[in-house]
């Protein structure tokens, strides 16, 4: 039923579209016929509009892979540089949580490990709405980060290191196979808000894929038996998103995971001195707007990735 109510919505967009076109088109006609030049700049203006909202239907069209209408799991971790990098992870975290919001997706926190002094060392969140997997799948990579330390007193500039990884959530009707005997069950006492009885016992879980090496945490629930069984739909949909990559020939995703989170590795530099720029090593697309992009604006990126894919794909039928 989702799956046809979306063909519904994208057939329902490209009548529109075409309709709008040729309502337009012939309004020119007609305008031109009265030498009405107000009424052809309108119709110029409206045909502009309609060249937009096309070349948004054709990106949302490319979320067509296996899980990319799924929802999907966020992960952050902290890289090289300390207190400064940990403070950078949870900026990040914070870009992902507000860009979602402001596209009406819900977003639960399953998992935070704060840092010593400041900020995070890594947190998981999920992010439940349409196509949440399709549009952030390609943030997986190492982003890196260029400002003046607020934590150094003598006031120097200092790059940080954090990676993302994203993962689809497994539906229920996918069967994932994960053997007892290939688990390793840790459990500690949460480290987060979550109440007396959360921080009192051991109730967070942390799971280890041994055939793997995928591991998964979560300390959201006070019930340990709640935590667990969150910590094993993670653990599917790490598992289920290897072997999409694997009948999909698109590795690059989970290398970007396996890649050390420091130089040379990075997907994205977000610059705030000594200037102010945003830039994709991937698609080069940039911006000058920083504070907008930490806010949560970042669909700039998340297009120019699915342009990059359409352009590949025109290249190979060309």
């Amino acid at each position: 039923m989702r799956e046809r109510t979306q063909l519904d919505t994208s057939i329902k967009n490209y009548r529109e579209l075409e309709r709008g076109v040729a309502d337009n088109l012939e309004m020119i006609k007609m305008a031109e016929a009265e030498n009405d030049q107000s009424l052809i700049v309108e119709a110029e203006n409206a045909l502009m509009a309609l060249r937009e909202l096309a070349a948004k239907h054709e990106l949302e069209s490319l979320l067509s892979g296996e899980a990319d209408r799924n929802d999907a799991y966020l992960e952050v971790n902290a890289g090289a540089g300390g207190t400064e990098a940990q403070d950078w992870t949870q900026m990040l975290l914070r870009m992902y949580v507000r860009w979602a919001e402001q596209h009406g997706y819900k977003v639960e926190i399953e998992y935070e490990s704060p840092g010593e002094e400041a900020g995070l060392k890594s947190a998981t969140i999920l992010i439940t709405g349409p196509n949440a997997y399709g549009w952030l799948k390609t943030e997986s990579g190492v982003h890196r980060l260029v400002r003046i330390s607020p934590y150094d007193s003598n006031a120097r500039r200092h790059t940080s290191f954090a990676s993302i990884a994203v993962t689809p959530v497994v539906d229920d009707s996918i069967p994932i196979e994960i053997l007892d005997k290939d688990l390793k069950v840790d459990t500690f006492r949460a480290s987060g808000a979550g109440g007396q009885h959360v921080n009192k016992t051991e109730s967070a879980i942390r799971i280890t894929h041994i055939p793997t090496g995928i591991i998964v945490a979560c300390q959201q629930e006070r019930s340990q038996h709640k935590n667990r069984a969150k910590a094993m739909k993670m653990l599917a949909a790490k598992i289920y998103e290897k072997e999409l990559e694997k009948r999909e020939a698109a590795a690059a995703i989970i290398e970007a995971q396996k890649t050390d989170i420091g130089w040379g590795h990075q997907i994205r530099s977000y610059v705030l001195q000594p200037y102010q720029m945003v830039k994709d090593a991937r698609t080069g697309a940039e911006t000058s707007q920083a504070a907008k992009v930490l806010d949560g604006d970042i669909d700039l990126f998340l297009q120019a990735s699915l342009a990059s894919r359409i352009k590949g794909r025109e290249e190979k039928t060309t």
